[in-house]
């Protein structure tokens, strides 16, 4: 029995096509896996920022691996914060809002930056007042706080009061996510509204 017999440019051309039909699905996968942010995607090249170790407002010792299975906002600040800090939180309590169900699979951290005065007491009143949800978290020491700042590359400088203990602190602005895997992924802009917020959490829980 003979085969029949094939032209050798049809089957180049079949094969190319075939290829070319390939390709693009092999794109189209790539596109629909790739999220769309508002914010700054770090994931890409932040080599910083992989763990901590911090105590909450509990009294409670924590790790990025403790939020297992949740999306962590972590924003360092203080409670005697005049202004950047208590709009942030009221951003997120926004943002909590937005998301409806999904808050319950977000974490927020509230990560001081004056460990001085904001006792585990004093952060278990102030950060739960914005959600019962959110968490303090407190450096053991100076040396703690340097070293998470350090790692978060994250600025703050005491600036100096009317008195000793009417201080208050410069320190970054910007806040930082996590996704359920416990990487680093966005870096979020401070004052922008929750929506891009809100926007970019349900891409990283989709």
């Amino acid at each position: 029995m003979t085969k029949p017999s094939q032209s050798p440019g049809l089957l180049a051309s079949f094969r190319r096509l075939a290829a070319l039909a390939f390709l693009a699905l092999a794109l189209a996968a790539c596109g629909q896996q790739k999220a769309s942010f508002r914010n700054v995607d770090i994931s890409g090249g932040a080599d910083f920022g992989k763990d901590f170790s911090l105590t909450d407002h509990n009294g409670k010792v924590r790790t990025i691996a403790d939020f297992k299975g949740k999306v962590v906002v972590m924003f360092f600040g203080y409670t005697h914060c005049p202004d950047v800090c208590p709009t942030t939180m009221a951003e997120l309590k926004a943002v909590m809002e937005q998301l409806g169900p999904d808050a319950d699979k977000v974490q927020v951290l509230f990560v001081t930056v004056d460990p001085e005065r904001d006792t585990q007491a004093l952060l278990a009143q102030y950060v739960p007042a914005f959600d019962p949800r959110f968490l303090g978290m407190r450096p053991a020491d100076d040396a703690a706080l340097q070293k998470v700042a350090k790692d978060f590359k994250v600025y703050y400088a005491k600036v100096p009061g009317s008195s000793p203990n009417n201080y208050t602190m410069d320190h970054s602005a910007g806040s930082y996510v996590f996704d359920p895997e416990g990487r680093l992924r966005l870096f979020i802009r401070h004052g922008q509204g929750p929506e891009p917020i809100a926007h970019d959490i349900k891409q990283l829980l989709s």
